[in-house]
């Protein structure tokens, strides 16, 4: 072939490599802008993909677009459309505008990142030093047998692409510590989700958050437990019956000086079950690090194992997600109290006020409330706290303290006293 052959041969290359270029960057395209491009002329095309370029339309693809632009597309608003109708179209779009990190996803952090997806967070940080595990794959919100050996977090992002593609994820296969705050914590998040099952890099983590001034949800454990019902979110103060919340509390009081102001899940529920020692296949206790693909040793975390009934982990992580979904569009939820009253403590007070009645006026007559009326004015209203108290700050170890002491009377009485 000579040299005229040549050139022609690798013009026609060229021009079919371009070709082919210009097809598969349209598909990239948002539907939008691909339809406004669908009678665009040959001989255009190009200007058209540097004006496009010069706009940053084509890193929008890649990133996710905007909150307004991205509702303006009509498959993203059919998928949302539940969330709009919910919120309403102004509210959605500071969902869809928003920034959330995600630390540490198992059981609780696959399930919060899955449904704050879901519900249309437009860029999302996700952050796991960790593999999927076999053994993971009764907790875990999307991982299948083949992502075994998979890090965590770049598991979720293959899985996030076939579900909301529009999403900016960022995945970091990274274990959080002093070292990688700044990469992590950086770019100025409208929320962080503390998903960490270890007590050093938890509390190091909330701490950073207080120091930042960023807004963070803390999850404690769900490990052991069995009872959705007594699932609550409350100030880190108010969390009971939980050994992590304890700890953590503890932690955060003496080596940092925070005391409260930290969201946290946890259960009402006392754990059924106890930390477990490491087993192989063949029943015997064995060195964790002989499996590197199921655990991923690292000094200073636990290793395994307490019983986890795989529905708990993912009951916390929904919860996560409504939270922080619903602050996002600025909807006001008011959370259950936490209130470890039964019903005979509800009796105690119906009784106290009824003798109260008579020894003040003689007769109970004026009582018309039954039990289940105390019970709503107890714990819906006041919280089973003290009306003579307003400080904000009496809550906690030392509301448990003056339950025993509550008592209710009648309004006009109050001043008499």
């Amino acid at each position: 072939m000579g040299e005229k052959g040549k050139y022609l041969v690798l013009l026609g290359a060229g021009a079919l490599l371009g070709s082919a270029a210009t097809v598969a960057i349209f598909k990239l395209l948002p539907r939008r802008v691909g339809k406004q491009c669908a009678n665009v002329e040959a001989n255009e095309l190009n200007s058209m993909l540097l004006a496009l370029c010069d706009l940053k339309i084509l890193e929008d693809v890649n990133h996710g677009m905007a909150g307004h632009d991205l509702l303006m597309d009509e498959i993203v608003s059919e998928q949302l459309t539940r969330n709009i109708q919910f919120f309403g179209l102004e509210n959605q779009k500071k969902v869809v505008s928003s920034y959330v990190v995600v630390i540490g996803l198992g059981g609780i952090g696959s399930h919060a990142a899955s449904m704050l997806l879901r519900s249309g967070v437009g860029k999302l940080l996700l952050v796991d030093f960790d593999q999927v595990s076999v053994s993971s794959l009764n907790r875990h919100a999307v991982a299948t047998r083949d992502d075994v050996g998979t890090p965590k977090a770049l598991c979720l992002k293959k899985h996030f692409s076939t579900i909301f593609p529009e999403c900016h994820v960022d995945a970091k296969v990274l274990l959080y510590d002093s070292s990688s705050e700044d990469e992590i914590l950086s770019g100025q998040p409208d929320f962080v989700l503390d998903c960490i099952d270890n007590i050093d890099t938890k509390v190091a983590l909330l701490a950073a958050c207080v120091r930042r001034g960023l807004k963070v949800l803390s999850a404690t454990g769900a490990g052991a437990r069995a009872d959705p019902t007594r699932i609550r979110v409350a100030d880190l103060r108010e969390s009971t019956n939980d050994p992590l919340s304890r700890s953590v509390r503890h932690r955060l009081r003496k080596d940092y000086g925070i005391d409260g102001g930290i969201p946290v899940v946890f259960s009402l529920e006392k754990p059924k079950a106890k930390l477990l020692p490491f087993k192989g296949p063949s029943g015997e206790e064995e060195n964790p690090s002989d499996y590197q693909v199921d655990y991923q040793i690292v000094p200073g975390f636990r290793v395994r194992i307490i019983p986890v009934l795989g529905t708990i982990p993912a009951i916390f992580g929904q919860i996560m997600a409504s939270y922080v979904v619903t602050q996002l569009a600025g909807l006001q939820v008011h959370m259950e109290p936490v209130v470890n009253f039964d019903m005979d403590h509800y009796h105690v007070l119906h009784q106290r006020l009824i003798e109260h009645e008579e020894l003040q006026y003689g007769t109970a007559t004026q009582v018309q409330v039954d039990v289940e009326e105390v019970m709503y004015v107890a714990k819906e209203l006041w919280h089973c706290r003290s009306a003579r108290d307003q400080s904000p700050k009496d809550v906690g170890r030392g509301m448990w303290r003056s339950v025993n002491e509550l008592m209710l009377i009648r309004y006009e009485c109050f001043w008499k006293i």
